[in-house]
């Protein structure tokens, strides 16, 4: 199978990717506005997404958004959208990504970290921060 690449349009030419359609999709879901995460920061999280899988199927969206509007939103921001139990999940996720120090959910909140859409709250409470960052 050919991977398509990940494509934002071409002044309303074309039209978005699909891997960018679910993006956007599983962002909504998680209660954060896809317009408020800069075209690069999706396109960034879309090419970590395809470096194990060529072709990451529908459902490896929803928690990629997930993180993604946990790191926008901050905790109580993502529980009031989601609940306590969705809040729970993600923040386990956050920790075990944060503690392992690698791997695509780790990748994910750098990415957040550098795209500048972190949650302070988040990052003083986990202290985030990337090393030899100023």
């Amino acid at each position: 199978m050919v991977k398509r690449g990940a494509s934002i349009g071409f002044f309303g030419i074309f039209g978005r990717s699909e891997d960018m359609r679910l993006l956007d999709e599983a962002l909504r879901q998680a209660g954060l506005n896809p317009g408020a995460v800069p075209e690069g920061a999706k396109l960034a999280a879309v090419t970590l997404m395809n470096r194990d899988v060529p072709e990451p199927p529908a459902e490896a969206y929803p928690p990629v958004g997930e993180l993604m509007a946990l790191c926008a939103l901050g905790a109580g921001g993502f529980g009031e959208v989601n609940g306590e139990a969705r809040l729970t999940a993600a923040l386990a996720r956050m920790e075990a990504a944060l503690e392992a120090g690698g791997g695509q959910d780790a990748e994910l909140i750098l990415l957040m970290l550098h795209a500048k859409l972190m949650d302070p709250e988040l990052v003083d409470r986990y202290d985030i921060r990337a090393e030899g960052a100023d």
